[in-house]
Order: C-alpha cells, then structure tokens, then sequence
C-alpha cells in the first residue's frame, strides 16, 4: 500500500513538472504559429513557476516572443510603449544570469541582445516623439547598456533629458560621451546653452575652453570667448582674441568693427579708426562701424572748437581761426558717416541727434531742424 502511494505521489509530480514544462512547450508552439498573444500568455505563466522559472530556456522563449511582438505591428498595440523591448531585453540579460554566456542559451541571448539594440532605440524615439520623456530615457539606457561604445542611444538620452528640463542627466550623458572618446561643436554647444539656463558662467566658461581645445579655429567658440571677455571688461586681453578670430573670419565685418571699440576704449584712436574703415570696407551696411566713424569725426571736431574756445585773445588770433576751420572738416567728414547709420537705422535716436548737431556746425540750417523735428516726433511715440 505504501508502494502504491509512493508511486501515485511520484506521478502528481511528474504531471505538475510537465504541466509546467508543457507552458514553455506551448508558448513555443504558439509563437512558431505566430499567435503571439497566446504564446504571450503561456510563457508568462512559466516565468512564474519555480519549476521553470529558474531555467535559461524559459527567460530566453519569453525574450523572443515579447521581442516578436514589439516588433509586430498588430501585437505591438497591445503593448505600452517601449514594454515589449524592455520585457525582451531583461529577459534575454535573466537567461544569460541563470547559465552564463557560454551555455547553449546563454550564447542566443547574447546574439539576440546585440539585435535588440536597433528595438530599443525605435522605442526611444517613440516616447520621446510622444513626449514620454522618461519612458525614452529608460529605452535609451537599455540600448546603451546593449552597445556600451555606440554614441547614439547617449546623444539620444541627452536630447530627452534636455527636454525635460532635466540639466543634471543631459550633463551626465554628455560627460559619458566624452568618456567614450566623442566630441563634436554640436554637444559643446548644448552644454554651453545648458550652462546659460542654468546661469553658471564659470560652467560656461569651461565649456568654451574645452570647446577651443577640441576646435581652436572654430569661429562661433571664437566669438564666445571673445564676448565672454568683453563682459567682462577684459578688452584689452581680447584684442589678440579678436585678431585671431578676424584671421578664420576676415569677412566678418563685425569683428573690425569690436576691434575698433576696443581700441576706443583703451585710447588708441588711431587703430580704432583703422578697424572702423576695414569693417565699412568689408560691409558698407554695418551701422555699429558707420556710427563710430561719424563719432570719431565728431569728437575730432568738438575737440579743435573746445581748444579754440579756452585760447586767450592772442592765441586765437594767431590759430583760432584755423582749428576752427579744421574743426568744420571734421564736422563735415562724419555727415556722410552718421547719414549712412541713419539709412540702415532710420529710427536710432543717437545718429538723429547727432547729426542734428553736425549739420548745425556746418551751416546746413534747415537740415538741422529736419533732424531736430524727427527727434521730437520719435520722442512722442
């Protein structure tokens, strides 16, 4: 009689081992049949069962078939976004846990997660074109994970963070990129936007300076450290900044036309007068050089007429005469100038004034009071 019961307890085992094994068999079978929802069903079941839950073959049937269905257009719509690759993907890494990469299930997994990489990507980009900015993370983490050296699933990562607001993990991606060996102005140029969101110029600064070292004759860094100087009041520390950017860039008028205020500023009259015409030369429209040339005119006169002013009645009787007259060549050398500016910039209140003034100095009457009136005009709006 014991026998008996031995054997009949013996054969419930076996039945409830198979009944088991039998989920995997038929999720198998389901899947060459291309029902993946049944197969989907079956094999869930299995990953459940401490009978056929501890087995690599169960985990890597289970990885195939969620795969199959993430890349199924029907079977995928059963899935959230990015569900199916996920699924497939921790399922292909427990397979690989349970047996090693060597074993008979171990090594399929490894192909089949190198294949999965293209999967996880596209789920990326789903949740990220459907502004699931964290499903997309976790679709672009898992694809890294799979190809550890690709840059695109970081890049990608990176992208979602930003549009998140998320500054710290954009950074964090950035930083692994470059830990991989890559670099290109486009991320430098993101984490310089990041660094000005985030209102920390000495992280801007930094990224400008690594930016140059990877790029030295990349103008659009040039211009960056250059402005960065110019804030802060290091003029005459840019200069040789500046020169360096006009030799990548000699077109670019605007940089002539820094130069010259640099030179303003740091009293070197005659270098900034240069730099004004090479920045007309380059770009007749450039109102910032025209202005200034106009001004520096301007000034010249003002400076004879002030001269001529203070003279004692013996002295301006031997040279007053002609630093005035002197004076009014200079006056009438920035007209051209400041009616140039006023072309490009109709409405600059500056050039108006100052030409109201310059035509007063030269006799041109009416034409001061034309000036005179368009600022009172411009003033009433």
């Amino acid at each position: 009689m014991k026998k008996i019961l031995l054997t009949l307890m013996t054969a419930a085992a076996l039945h409830t081992a198979s009944a088991q094994n039998s989920a995997v068999t038929n999720a198998i079978l389901f899947q060459r049949q291309g029902t993946l929802d049944k197969a989907r069903t079956e094999i869930d079941k299995a990953i459940t069962h401490e009978k056929t839950q501890g087995k690599a073959k169960t985990w890597y049937t289970r990885g195939e078939i969620y795969e199959g269905m993430a890349s199924s257009p029907i079977y995928g719509k059963s899935l959230a976004p990015g569900e199916g690759t996920k699924t497939a993907f921790e399922s292909y890494q427990k397979a690989i846990s349970l047996e090693g990469k060597d074993a008979e299930y171990g090594k399929l997994a490894s192909q089949k997660l190198d294949g999965l990489y293209g999967l996880a990507l596209n789920a990326g980009v789903e949740s990220y074109n459907g502004k699931e900015y964290d499903k997309a993370i976790e679709s672009y983490r898992m694809a890294q994970q799979i190809r550890p050296q690709d840059t695109t699933a970081y890049l990608y990562a990176a992208f979602a963070a930003e549009a998140k607001q998320d500054f710290g993990s954009a950074k964090d991606m950035y930083s692994k990129l470059q830990g991989i060996g890559y670099k290109s102005p486009q991320m430098y140029g993101r984490l310089l936007q990041i660094a000005r969101q985030e209102k920390d110029d000495a992280a801007a600064r930094k990224v400008v300076q690594e930016a140059l070292v990877a790029y030295p004759n990349n103008k659009g860094f040039m211009l960056e450290d250059l402005n960065m100087e110019l804030s802060a009041g290091r003029g005459r520390e840019a200069i040789s900044k500046i020169e360096k950017a006009i030799a990548a860039d000699p077109t670019n008028s605007n940089l002539y036309a820094v130069l010259g205020s640099v030179y303003d500023q740091d009293k070197q009259p005659a270098k900034a007068l240069e730099a004004y015409k090479k920045a007309v030369e380059v770009d007749p429209n450039n109102f910032d050089a025209n202005f200034n040339l106009g001004v520096y005119n301007y000034n010249k006169a003002a400076e004879l007429y002030t001269k001529a002013s203070k003279m004692s009645l013996a002295e301006y009787q031997k040279s007053g005469k002609k630093n005035e007259a002197d004076g009014k060549k200079y006056f009438q050398e920035s007209l051209p100038y400041f009616e140039k500016a006023l072309q490009i910039q109709p409405d600059d209140r500056a050039t108006i004034s100052s030409l109201q003034k310059a035509y007063l100095r030269v006799g041109r009457t009416s034409d001061s009071e034309r000036m005179s009136a368009k600022l009172e005009s411009l003033n009433k709006k």
